[in-house]
């Protein structure tokens, strides 16, 4: 086995263990920020739940649902079955789902099928091909045609790779190394962070070089300076690094405010349950990516434990939608909400306009 491909087993056991983790700043965790954004009951929602309409699109590629099973593994022998696992549950639930950074792939081909797999399980569904910043367009490519994919994430991941020991050093050049292949390449480009949090004026470099959709990817959810610090055997990290980043309510509230044209936003960092997802779309999102507790549940119970936990937060996100008198994820965005304490407090300071978001007319 490679010290790549042990790299990606390590990740899997190493956030599950994190998952696994009691929630809270007693335990070393930061939230999403969730927990202070508020949606306004609607007595009189004059909607049935059937008709919900879940519909939505990320740069010009059409959702049926606003969910995202979003990038975990891929690399390895050991990882296949939970792609394939995950891969099925994403065809069930008629959800788009995100491969694990496939540059183990490219190269080493004896672990391509490891991503393969999605496409194969899921022939039909939408598929999300990864790669990290640095990729040239002609891996772009490659990744692309390695899953068939319909959408091309790119993700950044400083603080990571500074934990990491083998990790990068020099991140010199992305930016025009993802403008080249946004030009490019002929599938569109999601810039996604891994767990940092993407602030307003990265945003607006990226949309001035071209990029249309970006997940926020705050933090909150999986923490991957935490599981970087303990595959190195760091057991006293500086906690202001092993925490770093902007929490995933504040990175997407912030750069929503901004409004930059034709620029869509995904939302993913600690997202749990259909609720937390509502209130993604209401600041902002057209969709929310979900990962940990899928992992958790495979993990644990299979592709069912994975599918039961994604039906029901698609039934719960049914709900609160209901709730705020809205029908559809369009309609989200105009219900009002209220953002209260530490995010409200850096939404404000920021430049959200906190009074605007919480008087919007009701859909």
């Amino acid at each position: 086995m490679t010290e790549r491909q042990q790299r990606k087993l390590d990740h899997v056991r190493l956030a599950v263990d994190w998952l696994g983790l009691p929630s809270g700043a007693a335990a070393g965790r930061s939230g999403a920020g969730w927990e202070d954004v508020h949606l306004v009951n609607h007595s009189l929602p004059e909607l049935s739940l059937e008709e919900i309409d879940l519909s939505t699109s990320i740069a010009g590629v059409s959702l049926g649902q606003p969910v995202v099973i979003n990038a975990m593994t891929g690399g390895a022998a050991g990882v296949t079955a939970i792609n394939r696992d995950l891969a099925e549950v994403a065809a069930d639930l008629g959800l788009a789902m995100a491969v694990g950074s496939q540059t183990a792939g490219l190269r080493d081909p004896g672990v391509a099928e490891s991503y393969r797999v999605v496409r194969k399980v899921n022939p039909k569904g939408i598929i999300l091909a990864n790669l990290g910043s640095d990729a040239t367009l002609e891996q772009a490519r490659a990744a692309v045609e390695m899953v068939e994919a319909d959408l091309l994430q790119l993700h950044l991941n400083a603080p990571q790779e500074l934990r990491m020991t083998e990790g990068d050093r020099d991140f010199r050049g992305r930016l025009e190394a993802i403008a080249r292949i946004v030009d490019e390449l002929p599938v569109p480009v999601v810039v996604k962070e891994c767990g940092f949090g993407v602030a307003r004026e990265a945003a607006v470099i990226l949309h001035e070089a071209g990029v249309r959709a970006i997940d926020v990817s705050g933090r909150g959810g999986t923490n991957f300076a935490w599981i970087e610090d303990r595959r190195a055997g760091v057991t006293e990290a500086d906690p202001g690094l092993e925490n770093w980043g902007i929490p995933t309510a504040c990175a997407l509230a912030e750069v929503a405010a901004v409004g930059l044209p034709g620029l869509d936003l995904i939302a993913s960092g600690g997202i749990r349950y259909g609720s937390e997802a509502a209130k993604a779309l209401a600041l902002g999102a057209r969709a929310v990516g979900v990962a940990g507790p899928v992992l958790l549940r495979q993990q644990r119970e299979g592709a069912e434990g994975a599918r039961a936990y994604l039906r029901q937060l698609l039934a719960d996100l049914r709900t609160a939608m209901l709730l705020t008198g809205a029908g559809s994820v369009a309609a989200m965005h105009r219900v009002p909400v209220v953002i209260t304490g530490f995010t409200g407090e850096w939404c404000r300071l920021r430049g959200v306009d906190l009074a605007a978001l919480a008087g919007r007319s009701e859909p």
